[in-house]
Order: structure tokens, then C-alpha cells, then sequence
């Protein structure tokens, strides 16, 4: 697989800037969804601004998850990234249909709505995770973005998010994002510097579509700056559930639930993320049944 995302630095140190050709991710999650033109575009942008925000955590099992909650048909959206970069992601309905809008583009913030919330959770390994959350600014998502970080982390940041959709074929043409932040050492000459910059940046699908690589979209969106480059990761969509995961996730339902399910011949559990589903023969689920039971035994008498 391809190196599709770059993390590049100030010569100065005054501010990085992310970058990443996120198309065949976006396609990959088109294909596991089936999610219509708009949902596509909406998910694919969260899903691109997730991998951006989790290639910088830090820890091997660190993580992002970004939840959108508007009042669009399309929310609650979500997209989970790990610390390389890789993501995972679904939507509250898959089969949006909208009009394009008033500028003739697809309509992501009519299908997310522009009253709700983004909420920002990172698992670092600790006790408890850090949670942010902020009111959307406009349902586009990179607005949204930039929103969070400017509230609840108060750090100047810009980033932008495309996904660009065949009308006719409803396939994804290219996909992508970059996000820059000012580091504690920029003065106000590196934000002068920065607004002139920014002023010029033309849209990432536009700089994709001409075959810009994530490492040329960063020093086309910061001419005026010295970049150098930090790391480069390959990354897509994976989801990381397992059979085990599963039977994890059905034993933390608890005894009653489990009784109720080894009632039927089988039991069908779909991920959210992949739509893959793993079936559970009916002893399966007595077994489980009983490992619920007999933990609750020993835990009355060790209470006693």
C-alpha cells in the first residue's frame, strides 16, 4: 500500500501541517456502506479529518473518536481512528438523498445538520479518556474541526476536507484533507504569513484531481514556509472486530440478555463499521449464559 499520509514541520518550529490522500479509504467505505453521494461525501470527510487528528497520537493503542450529532438525516455519523492513522466508520442512515445546494455542491451540511454537536473523544491509555465537545459551526465538518480545536483544545488551526463524487456513477473521484496548526512558538508575523497563505489555498479535491501528492498539497498550501517532513504513513480503512470481540461485547450485555438471546436457534451480530456479521449457534449462547451466571455466584459469596 501506498505512503498516502505526511506530517511535515516548520523549519522555525512555529507550526506542522498534516496532509493525506484519503481515496482509496473513502472507496472502501463506500464499498462496505453502500452510503448514497452525499452520505459518501459527509462520512468520507470525517473519516479523512480522523485519520489526520489520530496519526498524531502518540501511544501504539491510542485512539480518536469523532461523533457528529446534528439534526440532518443523515447523524449520528462516526469515525474512530488509531494511532497510525488507520479508521473505521458508519452513519445513521446510509441512503440520504438530498438536492445539490445553493453553490450546485452536494449538500453535506443538510444531510449532517448545522444544530448539534461534535464530540472529540481520545483514549490515551488512561484512567479516563479526554472528552470535548463543541456545537457545530456549519455541518460541513472542517469547520467543525477547526471550531473544536480553536474551544476546547485553544489551538489556532485550518483545515480543510474534500470528497469529490462521479454525479453520474456515484463513485468516489478522489478524496483528502490537510490540517495545519500553529505551534506555542509562532509569532504574529507566522500568522500574517499564515493568512496569506490560506487565502490562496485552493480546494484539496481540486489539488488531488491534478495529481498532487499529500507532501506537494502541504507546500502548495504554505509556499511561504521551509517544510520539513516528519513521518509518512500509509493508511485506509480497517475495522478491527473479531469473533472474540464479539463474544466480548456479548457477555458485557449481561445474564438476563444472554438468557433471553439462547432462547433462539442462533444469534446474528453485524458491525457497525464493516457490516460483517458472525452468528452464534444457541449453545454457544448457553455457555456464555452460564460463565455470566456462575461469575455472579461467585460474586454473591465472596460478598457474604
Amino acid at each position: 500500500m501506498k505512503e498516502n499520509l505526511i506530517r511535515m514541520i516548520d523549519r522555525d518550529g512555529a507550526l506542522s501541517i498534516f496532509a493525506a490522500d484519503t481515496t482509496e479509504m473513502v472507496r472502501e467505505m463506500q464499498r462496505l456502506h453502500s452510503t448514497s453521494k452525499v452520505v459518501s461525501a459527509a462520512l468520507g470527510r470525517l473519516l479523512t479529518a480522523a485519520s489526520l487528528m489520530g496519526s498524531g497520537l502518540k501511544g501504539e493503542t491510542d485512539s480518536v473518536t469523532l461523533t457528529v450529532r446534528g439534526d440532518g438525516p443523515a447523524s449520528p455519523l462516526t469515525a474512530v481512528s488509531d494511532s497510525r492513522g488507520n479508521v473505521r466508520g458508519c452513519a445513521g442512515r446510509i441512503d440520504v438523498s438530498l438536492p445539490l445546494n445553493a453553490k450546485g455542491k452536494l449538500d453535506v451540511s443538510g444531510a449532517v445538520g448545522k444544530n448539534g454537536t461534535l464530540t472529540v473523544v481520545r483514549d490515551l491509555g488512561l484512567r479516563e479518556p479526554y472528552v470535548g465537545q463543541v456545537p457545530l459551526v456549519s455541518g460541513e465538518i472542517a469547520e467543525d474541526i477547526t471550531a473544536y480545536y480553536a474551544a476546547s483544545e485553544q489551538i489556532p488551526t485550518v483545515c480543510a476536507l474534500g470528497v469529490l463524487v462521479d454525479p453520474d456513477t456515484e463513485g468516489i473521484l478522489n478524496a483528502g484533507g490537510f490540517l495545519m496548526q500553529l505551534l506555542p512558538t509562532a509569532d504574529d508575523s507566522v500568522i500574517d504569513r499564515v493568512e496569506r497563505c490560506v487565502q490562496k489555498v485552493r480546494p484539496v479535491t481540486t489539488m488531488l484531481f491534478e495529481g498532487m501528492t499529500p507532501e506537494e498539497i502541504c507546500r502548495a498550501v504554505l509556499p511561504e514556509f521551509e517544510l520539513d517532513v516528519l513521518d509518512r504513513a500509509s493508511v485506509g480503512y480497517r475495522c478491527t472486530c473479531s469473533r472474540e470481540r464479539t463474544k466480548n461485547a456479548l457477555r458485557a450485555t449481561g445474564l438476563a440478555a444472554l438468557e433471553e438471546m439462547a432462547e433462539d436457534a442462533e444469534t446474528r451480530v453485524t458491525c457497525n463499521f464493516c457490516n460483517k456479521t458472525y452468528v452464534f449457534s444457541q449453545s454457544e449462547l448457553r455457555a456464555l449464559a452460564d460463565e455470566a451466571r456462575a461469575a455472579l455466584a461467585q460474586q454473591h459469596t465472596e460478598a457474604e
